[in-house]
């Protein structure tokens, strides 16, 4: 049996206007090459397509495409990633105020402004179907149900990452074909309804895993809804006293009763090729090497303006600057390094604790160690100074990162250059390598094919586990976090990584979640979530603590929306301290 990827084109339901509905219809592809088997782009056609069974059937396709508008964006790892306890600015880059929160993040921020448009074009675009959806004629009754659950939980994904970011948002849940100036924003508690409700609807109606790749699942729907009662759990303004307990079971309902499995190793979870589709995976943003597939709207750092680019663009922010030492330049496989994400001390010390190294795989299988000489030749400018020059023929090992500190003598015995971690700084450091796309077609595409993993079962474990300690049961948290550790352990090293019941903290969890997660997107929001963002910012980042305050738990409120609504601020206000 065949398993075909969802896709889309570049016409993706952006806006809405009284011209028409601007929709996309599907690119379908198998999964081992990915090749491009149709196309049907639509675009600026009536509202009434969408009461079609072909037209509504793109734009719920087109839906999807908004995904492409976060994962896989500089814009949202800027937001997700950076100015966290684990991860502070490299070398390069526009944003690295946002790291340091200084008074430069405000209302006309790049990155959450294109974060808010992209989502609330999506949003209406999803309403728009959804008011469409009853009076459509000639559609299977069941795919119908199937395509509204798929609507919903793309709706709900997104409220859900708007109410974490900006705190309370407009609620939209009927589709708007005309320009309109009238908005409000709703309480929290609200929107955190709105997105449970959403869920908790689609949820009956999805699929289980299913060979049309790429579709919103059940897995998928309770996934998301665990994570959603997890953090509801501990907003003030939403917080019930079930949230922990629902979303335990949720997470366990996913781990028991779908095909999901933890794969033996954990690199491979990231092994490139096929549309990273395997067991562990439960979602994912799609993403394919067919440029015209692979298109997006984006917020370019460089010229502060909104541009088209193409392709998960992930693989380049982790780098460091390899490709200018001796020995190396750039190449496809090592990657596009932009310098943009360096990871804090914490992150190399206390997460991936050196002594644990030899136990715990995680540190070698996500960070680079090795590279090997593609520039063949003898060079003098090094940062290794236990050696004057260095000559190296091509394949020979050019810089090796030990993760620990060697003495002048140990670097010296060596032919290669030897970077420890006091010689660290924002263009030299360990390269996250589980984003790195080496089926790029040369060194200078920026455009990656990887899809962007938003849920994976890993993940799932680790919600059911903090879920469980919350509610104050450690012991039945630890067969959960030993699942994901056992498969961390380098062979024979299993049982010592497991851990008891006394050991089930959430400073615990804290770490164990970055060791099995890093870069994929959470840490801002799980520090928020555990209302220490501030202190670990201060404790552990310092180019963030300087600056950083209690009112940036909270993203600015785009100035252009508070612009554009009738009474300006007194009846849109800004979030306090912007």
């Amino acid at each position: 049996m065949k398993t075909y990827k969802l896709s889309s084109t570049r016409a993706t339901a952006r806006s809405l206007s009284k011209a028409g509905l601007l929709v996309a219809a599907l690119l379908t592809s198998t999964t081992g090459c990915k090749d491009l088997l149709e196309e049907t782009p639509i675009s600026q056609v009536g509202s009434q397509y969408a009461s079609t069974p072909t037209g509504f059937e793109s734009v719920v396709r087109a839906a999807y495409a908004s995904l492409r508008e976060y994962y896989g964006r500089e814009s949202a790892m800027t937001l997700s990633v950076f100015g966290t306890d684990t991860y502070t600015m490299g070398a390069d880059g526009s944003f690295k105020f946002v790291n340091q929160y200084t008074s430069q993040i405000d209302g006309r921020l790049g990155p959450t402004n294109e974060i808010w448009n992209a989502f609330y074009k999506a949003i209406n675009t999803i309403n728009v179907a959804l008011d469409a959806a009853d009076g459509i004629q000639g559609l299977d009754p069941a795919i119908k149900k199937r395509r509204i659950a798929e609507l919903k939980f793309l709706r709900g994904h997104h409220y859900f990452l708007l109410v974490q970011m900006f705190g309370p948002v407009s609620l939209l849940t009927k589709g708007n074909l005309v320009p309109s100036k009238e908005y409000t924003r709703a309480p929290v508690k609200d929107v955190y309804a709105q997105v449970i409700a959403d869920l908790e609807a689609a949820i009956p109606d999805l699929a289980a895993p299913t060979t049309d790749y790429g579709r919103a699942t059940k897995g998928a729907a309770e996934h998301l809804l665990a994570r959603v009662y997890l953090t509801k759990g501990t907003d003030k303004d939403a917080a019930a006293t079930d949230d922990f307990a629902k979303a335990a079971t949720l997470a366990q309902n996913v781990i028991k009763n779908y095909s999901y499995k933890l794969l033996p190793d954990f690199s491979s979870v990231f092994a490139q090729g096929g549309g990273e589709i395997n067991d562990e995976v439960i979602f994912s943003t799609q993403y394919t090497s067919e440029p015209i597939t692979n298109i997006g709207s984006g917020y370019n750092s460089t010229t502060t303006s909104n541009v088209t680019i193409n392709g998960n663009q992930t693989h380049l922010y982790f780098g460091m600057e390899y490709d200018t030492q001796a020995g190396m330049q750039r190449d496809v496989l090592n990657g596009r390094p932009f310098k943009r994400f360096m990871p804090t001390t914490y992150m190399l010390n206390t997460v991936f604790d050196p002594a644990k190294r030899s136990i715990d795989s995680r540190y070698k299988k996500t960070y680079k160690d090795t590279w090997l000489s593609n520039r063949p030749g003898t060079f003098t400018n090094l940062f290794d100074t236990s050696k004057k020059s260095v000559t190296f023929a091509a394949g020979d090992t050019t810089i090796y990162i030990p993760g620990v500190e060697w003495t002048m003598e140990q670097r010296a015995a060596k032919k290669y250059q030897v970077l420890t971690p006091s010689m660290y700084r924002p263009n030299l450091f360990p390269t996250l390598q589980k984003f790195l796309d080496p089926l790029r077609p040369d060194r200078t595409y920026e455009p990656g094919s990887r899809d962007f993993i938003m849920m994976r079962l890993a993940e799932t474990y680790l919600i059911a586990a903090e879920a469980l300690i919350k509610q104050g049961k450690p012991a039945e948290a630890v067969p959960f976090i030993n699942a994901v550790r056992r498969r961390a352990a380098w062979p024979g090293k299993e049982k010592e990584m497991e851990i008891t019941a006394d050991q089930a903290t959430m400073e615990f969890i804290m770490e164990e979640r970055e060791r099995e997660l890093a870069g994929e997107m959470f840490r801002w929001f799980d520090l928020k979530r555990w209302g220490n963002l501030v202190e670990r910012v201060k404790k552990y980042n310092p180019d963030g603590a300087p600056n950083i305050k209690d009112f940036h738990v909270l993203r600015p409120i785009p100035q252009d929306q508070i612009d554009r609504t009738a009474g300006g601020a007194s009846k849109y206000p800004q979030n306090p301290g912007y």
